[in-house]
């Protein structure tokens, strides 16, 4: 498929999606198509629906300009149909969760059958089943995503476009059409369903590009015939997989409904921690494209891309385990699992035993390892090295997990992990380091082996122990820097103790107050940024700062602060409706 056709098929879907839009969303206000607010549904304000109308008119257009009408793409342009009726029946007259997973499994299964072999092994048997759940699985995962503005569709179109140019090859010309005419619907339904949207697109949508899409995965993979083409569509859809199997999971721990539609996903939970609603969807539509970008890597450069796939799963676990944290319900789900009668194991396993913690350093450990021979070593030379790899593998996480715990890395809270801990991570990866070439001498005489691995094993370890301990931090800082629902402060005074109630303030959301400048008379800091906060002005500035940057309160920091110059900004503050207060620190 050339690259002018590509540009067509996009944009023609793009423009009769947008023109969609427009006449669905007056037809479903006369009509009276309106989904209405509910407390377990995130909308505010009733707005209409049967956007996949619109979407589907534009991926119709965008295949016919592409060549994609034709007989090789009859099966999924059928299963997309017999979804998209499915949907409109529940949008009309709801069906319950179960009735559309067993809907979406008969289109599945009819599915798979055009990709079937007639052969009879137990292996094909399996594989059939597996497809027949990857296929329902994703297309109500989908489903399940569609519950923010946006947010369905960007990821939807993201995993498209990556669809069709990682698998472009196994797709052939007809089907790789598909993708990109899917890809520029959804973008021109973006123009309607983005925040505040003005159209949804409804059950008969949703149902029917997560189908699509899932046949277009299925059908790559079952002509790729490997397990790395399987992993790569896996990260294609980490998304979608990724919320629908974090919502499951909570809701039983829970003692919820995993069926029953509530505010608790991960974009719910992400504006939960302070996230806006964009940013919360942006920041998902990033890890879409990382997903999409690791996946493309595995499918194209194979084994040596492994390392940036294990990255980017682990960096999007470690996202899931600190939304995890943030209660839902009011609550109710951290009350229901210290009730739930398996609470003590977990606990245990948790908190006591650190479980988790080394599960996670084992794979990093390996993973750093195997990133440094593919670093180190290529061609002849990686064929030559690579089986010491596999040899001493059990050795190196030995050693290193053995000087992490002697470290006392494990000791160490994730909440307050900071830089009073790398001393801990450095001590602990170099003693690794010294143990395992030590281990690899004496079981193997270094033979085969690099002195610049371990080098390079040990900078890449530090930097993973570094980033996923610190994550936790890093997540909840960008999260309250970004919260558009807190109070905008500038500090003045960027002393110590300024620098004190920054931290305070990013440390403890229960203030509700976001640090967004520092005012200070100081000169030789002006234009600096202190812990993240910039240094905006001094008290000749204050007047032009606040509106400006926005404030929305002062806070005195210093005691050194002289009331006349306190007198000078309550006045300042005064004219523009800013209130002002002052810091104290006492001990009672």
């Amino acid at each position: 498929m050339g690259a002018a056709t590509a540009v067509l098929t996009f944009l023609a879907g793009a423009l009769v999606s947008v023109a969609g839009g427009a006449l669905v969303r007056r037809t479903a206000i006369r009509a009276g198509a309106v989904v209405a607010t509910r407390p377990d549904r995130w909308h505010r304000t009733p707005t209409p629906t049967f956007g996949g109308v619109a979407i589907m008119a534009g991926l119709i257009a965008g295949a016919a300009v592409g060549g994609g009408m034709t007989f090789a793409a009859a099966p999924i342009l059928a299963a997309v149909a017999a979804l998209f009726v499915i949907g409109w029946y529940d949008d009309v007259a709801p069906l319950s969760a179960l009735a559309k997973m067993v809907n979406s499994l008969a289109v599945a299964a009819f599915f798979a059958l055009t990709l079937s072999t007639f052969e009879s092994t137990p292996t094909h048997a399996a594989l059939t089943m597996a497809a027949i759940v990857w296929f329902g699985g994703l297309d109500n995962a989908i489903n399940l995503l569609d519950n923010m503005d946006g947010l369905a569709a960007g990821v939807t179109a993201i995993a498209a476009v990556a669809l069709a140019v990682t698998f472009s090859a196994e797709l052939g010309g007809a089907v790789v059409v598909l993708p990109i005419a899917l890809a520029g619907a959804l973008l021109g339904f973006l123009v309607w369903n983005r925040h505040p949207a003005k159209l949804f697109m409804g059950n008969c949508g949703s149902l029917a590009i997560g189908g699509l899409v899932a046949a277009i995965g299925l059908t790559a993979v079952a002509r790729a015939g490997t397990i790395t083409s399987a992993a790569a569509a896996a990260l294609i859809f980490i998304v979608p997989l990724v919320d629908t199997t974090f919502v499951v999971l909570l809701r039983r721990l829970a003692g919820r409904s995993t069926t029953r539609g509530n505010v608790d996903h991960m974009s719910h939970r992400l504006v939960a921690a302070g996230f806006s609603e964009t940013g919360a969807v942006g920041l998902l539509y990033a890890v879409g494209v990382l997903g999409a970008g690791a996946g493309y890597a595995i499918h194209v450069y194979g084994a040596s891309a492994w390392p940036l796939a294990a990255a980017v799963a682990v960096g999007v676990l470690m996202m899931a385990l600190y939304l995890a944290r943030l209660p839902a319900y009011a609550g109710e789900d951290f009350r229901a699992l210290q009730s739930a009668p398996f609470a003590p194991l977990l606990a245990d396993l948790t908190f006591r035993w650190h479980a988790g913690e080394v599960l996670l350093d084992l794979v990093l450990i390996a993973t750093s390892y195997y990133a440094a021979y593919r670093i180190r070593f290529e061609g002849e030379a990686l064929t030559t090295f690579l089986p010491g790899f596999a040899a001493s593998l059990p050795a190196i996480l030995g050693c290193q997990m053995a000087a992490l715990y002697v470290s006392g890395l494990y000791s160490r809270m994730w909440n307050t992990f900071g830089l009073h801990d790398v001393a801990t991570v450095l001590r602990g990866v170099a003693t690794g380091c010294v143990l395992s070439v030590l281990a690899v001498t004496y079981l193997y005489k270094f033979e085969r082996f690099s002195r610049g691995v371990f080098l390079i094993d040990a900078v890449l370890l530090t930097a993973a122990i570094l980033a996923t301990r610190s994550s936790f931090r890093i997540i909840g800082r960008i999260a309250a820097r970004s919260s558009p629902h807190k109070t905008r402060v500038a500090i003045y005074g960027a002393g110590s103790r300024g620098q004190l109630l920054v931290r305070e303030l990013l440390s403890n959301p229960s203030w509700d107050r976001n640090p967004v400048a520092f005012i200070d008379d100081n000169a030789a800091i002006r234009a600096q940024r202190i812990l993240g906060v910039p240094v905006r002005g001094c008290l000749d500035d204050l007047d032009a700062v606040l509106p400006r940057v926005r404030i929305e309160e002062v806070v005195l920091s210093s005691p050194a602060i002289t009331s006349s110059t306190e007198t000078r900004v309550r006045e300042i503050c005064g004219a523009h409706g800013v209130p002002v207060r002052r810091l104290h620190l006492e001990i009672q």
